[in-house]
């Protein structure tokens, strides 16, 4: 049986190296015989503001949006997850942190529920994820000077705490004075890698 594999694609311009990185990943996946469900978040215009609505039904596990719904049911029945994000100020755009905000819905069946030693994940389904970025500052300034934002909160407390217990992180850094041979290295990277979700 095929792999499921949802890839949130959060970007809102579609010439950018992130989608010309979306293609590829899209394509690698096919080639690995796996199943990609797209979740493009602009092209779908999903609002990532938690209104007061939307807080009221949260400890009851609902939404008023039906996209919220769409893709945590596509969360609930995957086999592995794939970001593809720019990285601005050194952290997760508005777009991506509201659609973890809003999909992740508290809730036995659902993404998680607290428990008294704290949040427990739900989502074990996802055997591991993929974060690939794109940056203005080189890795190692993400890494060594702005917090590491990417893999200390976001792959190893926030997906953890969803279930997802591993997570990579493929940052493409100094992208405004990239060489477009290094930006067909990185491509070409994406296309052809492994992607394991065992």
């Amino acid at each position: 049986m095929m792999k499921k594999i949802v890839v949130v694609y959060c970007h809102p311009y579609n010439q950018s190296f992130n989608h010309a990185v979306l293609e590829q990943v899209l394509t690698n996946l096919h080639h690995q015989n796996m199943t990609p469900e797209l979740i493009d978040l602009y092209a779908e215009q999903f609002t990532p503001v938690y209104d007061a609505e939307e807080l009221r039904l949260f400890h009851q596990g609902k939404t008023h949006d039906p996209l919220v719904t769409k893709y945590l049911n596509m969360l609930r029945n995957a086999d592995g997850i794939i970001f593809i994000t720019p990285v601005w100020w050194n952290d997760l755009p508005g777009m991506l942190k509201g659609f973890i905000d809003k999909v992740m819905k508290e809730g036995e069946g659902l993404s998680h529920t607290v428990t008294k030693t704290g949040v427990h994940g739900e989502l074990t389904n996802l055997k591991h994820a993929y974060v690939f970025t794109t940056s203005t500052s080189p890795t190692f300034y993400l890494r060594m000077w702005c917090g590491n934002a990417i893999r200390k909160i976001f792959i190893k407390v926030t997906l953890k705490q969803l279930g997802i217990k591993s997570g990579t992180w493929l940052n493409f850094g100094s992208i405004s004075t990239s060489k477009p041979e290094k930006r067909q290295t990185y491509l070409k990277k994406c296309g052809e890698m492994t992607l394991d979700f065992s």
